[in-house]
């Protein structure tokens, strides 16, 4: 541990604003404040990884200080800077001290809220992670149109009398939500939080801070992982026609325009399947924008197309919950009869039979194009031009015994099926026939579907064709 020479304590900072403006941003809000800086003992160096997107999560944290969390911001309220509580669900009471919850549409944010940080304020738990913690992952972006800043995650093992940086310093560039993951491999109770160290008035959005408690995966036994490991494909944020929606058994990017999800996201390893009968329970998802269009299951009837799921229903028959939420309608899009009953469902029925050798699989799938054949011949909509009738059916997955950190497990040899299935009827039923490469798919969309593993790695497996059930 290496001792930094800090001055104890920067009583009071008083903080006026001497510009006025219309605008709905926040600058004309410059209230006077009490800023209390804290105290910093020392440093710790701990593996610092950077993330130019969402980064790997983990999978539906509930409960605090014990077995960690992932909190979103979206339950708590505070409109000043000034220094004070705010309760906030599933973590507990954090301390924001020139810092609020933003709301604004120039607050970088994955649902309608996150935390904004200015100066030099910081947000920290008033709760202890009694049993320590492994990894602390942080997604970080400027607010609105703000230079860049600098900032440090914090430890503290004396309820917050003193604090570490821990970590490296972490610079905030982009306006887009990344990722920052510190192995910090904590077995001692501590709280942590985020400092602001330069930058000045320019702040940062925090969203998604999230605190993991034991390592997943483990020693080749099968573990419900993070459904977004490998990247944030479209970097989907609070767009209209790229809104991104994570639930807890899929990730998705929903396009409001055409209806359907871009594409959905998902981990499969036998720790999410079992018994549990298909509910065929249909339903529209409320949890997109009001002002969104929401298909329901009525909008597809007549259509000569099935309701073709994306993460499929078998892939989530670990419980009656986890099926029903493959049953949104956002994991749905106008599939071709014998695509859907034929070659794509013989495509999900291998990649369990992988994870019953053993096996976890990382899979990405989605849609592309306008127009396609279903039992009542050519259509580009469904349901009065509301739901676009895609061309294609895409999916990736890369496929790596059961175990942990993932991302550094993958080498050029480690396997990846990509296939494009046309959304037409009398198509073959053997999907080795549709096999491509990862690049294919991306040229096709736009996408970078791995774009967290190394360059090195990344551009070798993606640009090599799988052999099928052969390999």
């Amino acid at each position: 541990m290496r001792l930094l020479n800090f001055s104890s304590i920067i009583s009071f900072l008083v903080f006026f604003s001497t510009f006025i403006s219309c605008t709905t941003d926040d600058q004309s809000v410059y209230e006077p404040i009490e800023s209390i800086s804290l105290v910093i003992e020392g440093e710790q160096k701990v593996q610092t990884n950077f993330y130019d997107n969402q980064g790997p999560h983990d999978h539906n944290f509930s409960e605090k200080r014990s077995s960690g969390f992932t909190e979103t911001y979206e339950s708590g309220s505070k409109g000043s800077y000034a220094g004070g509580s705010v309760d906030l669900s599933p973590s507990g009471s954090w301390y924001f001290n020139d810092a609020l919850i933003g709301t604004l549409s120039n607050d970088r944010k994955f649902g309608s809220k996150s935390a904004r940080i200015r100066n030099t304020g910081y947000i920290t738990m008033s709760f202890n992670m009694v049993n320590g913690a492994k990894t602390v992952r942080v997604r970080h972006a400027k607010y609105g149109n703000d230079g860049n800043s600098t900032w440090r995650l914090i430890v503290s093992y004396n309820n917050g009398s003193s604090w570490y940086y821990v970590g490296s310093t972490v610079t905030t560039s982009s306006t887009s939500l990344n990722t920052v993951t510190f192995n910090v491999n904590e077995n001692s109770s501590a709280r942590y939080g985020i400092y602001k160290t330069s930058g000045g008035s320019n702040r940062i959005n925090i969203d998604n801070f999230e605190i993991v408690t034991e390592s997943t995966g483990g020693g080749g036994v099968a573990s419900r992982d993070s459904n977004l490991t490998f990247g944030n494909p479209s970097n989907a944020d609070s767009s209209s026609n790229n809104y991104f929606l994570s639930k807890p058994d899929f990730t998705l990017s929903y396009n409001n325009s055409k209806g359907t999800s871009n594409w959905v996201s998902w981990h499969l390893s036998s720790a999410w399947t079992g018994s549990t009968p298909r509910c065929n329970c249909f339903k529209q998802d409320r949890s997109l924008p009001s002002n969104f269009f929401r298909a329901t299951t009525s909008d597809y009837r007549g259509s000569g197309f099935d309701r073709g799921h994306l993460c499929p229903s078998a892939d989530r028959n670990g419980s009656a919950t986890s099926n029903e939420n493959t049953f949104y309608m956002t994991n749905i899009a106008p599939q071709a009869p014998d695509n859907n009953q034929r070659s794509w469902a013989n495509f999900e029925n291998y990649l369990r039979s992988l994870t019953l050798e053993g096996n976890e699989i990382h899979i990405v799938s989605g849609v592309v194009g306008a127009g396609g054949t279903g039992r009542n011949g050519f259509a580009s909509t469904i349901d009065n031009g509301n739901i676009t009738v895609p061309d294609s059916f895409w999916k990736v997955a890369l496929i790596l015994p059961n175990g942990t950190n993932d991302i550094a497990r993958v080498t050029t040899s480690t396997r990846v099926i990509a296939i494009n299935v046309p959304n037409d009827q009398g198509i073959s039923t053997n999907w080795t026939q549709f096999i491509t490469t990862v690049n294919s798919v991306e040229n096709l969309t736009g996408y970078d579907l791995l774009e967290n593993l190394p360059n090195s790695i990344e551009s070798i497996i993606e640009s090599r064709l799988d052999n099928g059930p052969f390999n």
